[in-house]
């Protein structure tokens, strides 16, 4: 993945904004949580301004046998462009504007209530972390549709999804990739400062 770019024209606060911005010109507005120097280097906590979604991809075959159907999260750059103006449609019909922003699909618009029944419990499989539990995570369905006669659902996490960015020698966000030591040593640091103000 690219380093992607940012505006650091002036002192950032935890409510200023940076834009990241990938190598095919995406971008993606976020929150600046919280800024972390650690030996010497500049971390942020970023969060996105928009709400982040995901979209699974279902077997249905196996949906009608089991209560636990397989499905798997669509990351393949060419499917997510050719399903994207599908998705689009259906969230439109629940006025979601999907947006293809970078790092992470967002949507813009009022979330509808949450329902018991939209929820979905997805264990998270980490490469990195073998030997460790999987860790569920919950989404919010959002919408159903069909393409080429494939069932994908659009979710969006429960929890805000945060983003560790480095900053890098040439004054560019370089985003640490999920599995990054680092990333446990930043939130061991925010950890400590929320202590500490407490």
């Amino acid at each position: 993945m690219s380093s992607p770019s940012f505006d650091s024209g002036r002192e950032l606060d935890a409510q200023d904004i940076v834009t990241l911005t990938d190598a095919m010109g995406r971008s993606l507005d976020c929150y600046v949580e919280n800024e972390i120097t650690q030996d010497g280097t500049e971390y942020y906590f970023l969060m996105p301004v928009d709400q982040p979604v995901v979209i699974l991809a279902w077997d249905e075959d196996e949906a009608e046998e089991s209560d636990l159907p397989e499905t798997e999260l669509v990351e393949d750059p060419e499917e997510l462009a050719e399903i994207f103006p599908d998705a689009k449609a259906v969230l439109a019909e629940h006025d979601l504007i999907l947006q293809d922003t970078a790092h992470v699909m967002t949507v813009r618009g009022e979330l509808p209530p949450l329902e018991e029944d939209k929820i979905l419990s997805l264990e998270i499989e980490d490469d990195n972390f073998e030997d460790e539990d999987l860790e569920a995570e919950e989404l919010q369905e959002l919408a159903r549709f069909y393409h080429l006669d494939q069932l994908y659902s659009i979710y969006t996490p429960l929890e805000p999804i945060p983003i560790f960015v480095k900053v890098t020698e040439d004054e560019e966000m370089e985003i640490l990739e999920p599995g990054d030591p680092m990333i446990q040593s930043l939130v061991d640091t925010l950890l400590l400062q929320d202590a500490d103000a407490d």
